[in-house]
């Protein structure tokens, strides 16, 4: 007879588990998704020539995870809104890679696949992506044992139209949206917004954003509730920003106007303007041997949000 013995060694086992556990996706709600209806709208996703992965027409949110190695995560925690103009979502680029980024620096990432506005699929689209992402901050808030993180050090990363989600949910968490919201904080500890969309103003807007989330006659009030640098009080996380000046795409004066609102408040606020480098650079502004992700390490540690 034939007798085969594994042996395990502990180290193996760790990182094996660890990344099973880091390619979990899991879903944002349990039950009826709120500000949802029945529809014939289905998720699509495509792969452009350089690989990069565009995804539209969201239905069912997620999260996916993804997990320092083990021994290096300090507890702190980022929940991050890839961009692509609320009609879709860069989610390699400025999701996944980002991630991994985050991960060599002891921090635990979770890719946020929110809805995008869509009236056949949402009673109120202009709502939709604010319940996801304060719905993402509540869960990994419940999650935190599982993880091992610091519920008080689980930030909001934006790039683009999910950098306007992200300051949208770190400047208008007070009165949490949707019904039953529950006990559990909504409040980001830090926002890291890159190349944000801030402003729906008319000079400072970008179009698509603007019309995807709120149509394209909408009211001087929804304009001004939407206009995150005017929503900015004494309790904004303190924010880190990164753009690029010659940014056709969104004017480099959204970050800046978020800046100063954030001075006008007290705010603690970092931001790294570029020369050069447009929009859309994700990880590497190819302009310039600068990497940002450096300054954000630095402006992490010096917080203290990379000490175990």
């Amino acid at each position: 007879m034939k007798i085969t013995c594994f042996f395990l060694v502990p180290g193996l086992v760790l990182l094996a588990a660890s990344r099973l556990l880091a390619q979990q996706t899991f879903p944002l709600y349990s039950g009826t998704i709120p500000d949802s209806k029945p529809s014939e709208v289905q998720e699509t996703s495509i792969t452009l020539a350089n690989g990069g992965v565009r995804i539209s027409n969201v239905v069912q949110p997620n999260l996916t995870a993804f997990l320092p190695a083990p021994g290096t995560a300090n507890g702190t925690a980022v929940i991050i809104c890839p961009g692509g103009g609320y009609t879709r979502l860069s989610i390699d680029s400025e999701g996944y890679d980002v991630a991994k980024r985050l991960n060599e620096m002891g921090v635990t990432a979770f890719v946020l696949k929110y809805r995008l506005p869509n009236d056949q699929s949402q009673p109120d689209k202009t709502m939709a992506p604010l319940l996801d992402a304060q719905q993402a901050l509540r869960l990994v808030r419940q999650q935190a044992a599982k993880y091992s993180l610091n519920p008080e050090r689980i930030g909001l990363v934006g790039f683009s139209a999910g950098g306007h989600l992200a300051a949208w949910a770190g400047t208008q968490f007070a009165k949490p949206v949707g019904p039953n919201p529950g006990p559990v904080s909504v409040r980001p500890a830090f926002l890291v917004l890159m190349y944000p969309v801030i402003s729906f103003s008319d000079s400072l807007r970008h179009p698509g954003s603007r019309d995807n989330l709120l149509g394209k006659t909408p009211t001087g009030g929804q304009v001004r509730q939407y206009s995150n640098e005017l929503q900015v009080t004494t309790q904004t996380p303190p924010t880190f920003l990164v753009h690029a000046q010659d940014d056709k795409t969104v004017p480099v004066n959204n970050s800046i106007v978020f800046y100063q609102a954030c001075l006008r408040h007290g705010v603690p606020a970092e931001m790294h303007l570029y020369p050069h480098g447009g929009h859309g650079f994700g990880l590497h502004n190819k302009t310039t041997k600068d990497d940002w992700t450096e300054h954000l390490k630095n402006w992490l540690d010096a917080n203290g949000w990379l000490t175990k």
